[in-house]
């Protein structure tokens, strides 16, 4: 295998918790790191300068949805996503497998692959591995995913057959990912919820040497209870000199639980999503700002955060922005509670160089379930 194209440095540890550097042809992202999700090669309702703004180190795009609007060709003619989104820092692409597992009363699933109807114009579509891997190439990213397949399934029989199948196709991701020089290729460990199908997954990508891990599966109705487990079963199998990931998860309570288990990158669509929505995330948990509690209120979101929403903006303004349906109330909340979960891995890694970062997860986790206790009193 050629040298990689990318490199982790492990910096500090506090217990499981990691602090590190991970180096990109575009940049060194400091770890732990959230990813904000721009699916269609834009973060909604927020621009690259934002994003800088906000100290963003790493973005995700989505394969699936770039593959079908513009086209992965398109992207490829304007050199690529950096250049197509005017995004200079790392990019990840995921590989269309979330896609296949959610979308799955409209696609057939095979051990070649899979064959999907187009959610834009209901057209019939084929993902094999070797077709993820040449959209994900033409896109350009820093980081790429293998091929994966989930299966959300308590049925131990199910999650076995969709792990085999991770494998079988991770193994023809590799065979297929030619860009070695200049992307990074992640191998995403399966297995639901069993622990002995976590483990030998883990063993079986270890072997096969990828640049990075990442932990596929989780977040998606599983108990916080099976996700620790899970995590605690993983993360020792995987090499300590190679960045690991979490796929999909982004609450502030995740993140913690996370890191307090070895991992290093997140992401998730969460703090946008809720923002459209009118929500916005807080050290003390999350605010509905429709709510008339907050039409008289001076304060920022959070006194605790330091955006451009909280230095400029009280909750009464961000109230009627958002009950007058006015534009500016999802960029507002969307640049805040990315900012929120960006300055939480930011804290996170000053705790672990610092050698308390118990301590913080502690203060921090306590608050959120005594807040939310005393919400449901």
């Amino acid at each position: 295998m050629s040298r990689s194209p990318i490199s982790f440095e492990l910096q500090a540890r506090d217990g499981e918790a990691r602090a590190g550097l991970l180096h990109t042809a575009h940049g060194t992202i400091q770890t732990p790191v959230f990813a904000p999700v721009g699916t269609l090669a834009t973060v909604k309702a927020v621009t690259p300068r934002d994003l800088t703004d906000i100290s963003a180190e790493l973005i995700l795009a989505n394969t699936y949805h770039l593959y079908l609007r513009p086209g992965d060709d398109v992207v490829a003619e304007f050199g690529g996503l950096h250049r197509f989104m005017a995004w200079d820092g790392p990019i990840l692409t995921d590989s269309g497998g979330f896609q296949v597992w959610s979308l799955g009363s409209v696609n057939e699933i095979d051990d070649d692959g899979v064959t999907f109807q187009s959610h834009i114009d209901g057209s019939r579509h084929r993902f094999t591995p070797e077709k993820a891997i040449q959209v994900q190439q033409n896109l350009g990213a820093d980081i790429i995913m293998a091929f994966d397949q989930l299966a959300d399934s308590t049925d131990e029989a199910v999650s076995r057959l969709a792990m085999d199948r991770t494998h079988r196709w991770a193994e023809r991701c590799q065979t297929a990912w030619t860009n070695r020089s200049s992307q990074a290729l992640f191998g995403i460990v399966q297995g639901g919820i069993f622990d002995q199908l976590r483990a030998e997954s883990a063993r079986t990508l270890v072997a096969m040497d990828f640049p990075g891990y990442a932990v596929g599966g989780l977040s998606v109705g599983e108990s916080k209870e099976d996700m620790k487990r899970v995590l605690e079963t993983v993360t020792p199998l995987l090499p300590g000199d190679k960045p690991r990931y979490l796929m999909g998860v982004g609450t502030i309570e995740d993140l913690i639980i996370g890191v307090a288990r070895g991992i290093d990158m997140f992401d998730c669509v969460l703090p946008t999503r809720v923002a459209r929505h009118g929500a916005a995330l807080t050290s003390a948990g999350q605010l509905n700002l429709r709510k008339a509690d907050y039409a008289r209120d001076p304060r920022p979101l959070d006194e605790s955060c330091d955006c451009y929403v909280c230095r400029n903006f009280s909750r009464a303004y961000i109230r009627h922005v958002v009950r007058s349906k006015e534009i500016i109330a999802s960029i507002l909340l969307s640049i805040h509670n990315l900012r929120m979960l960006i300055q939480l891995t930011e804290d996170m890694r000053a705790a672990i160089h610092a050698g308390r970062f118990a301590e913080f997860a502690r203060e921090r986790l306590e608050r959120l379930q005594g807040l939310a206790a005393e919400s449901e009193n």
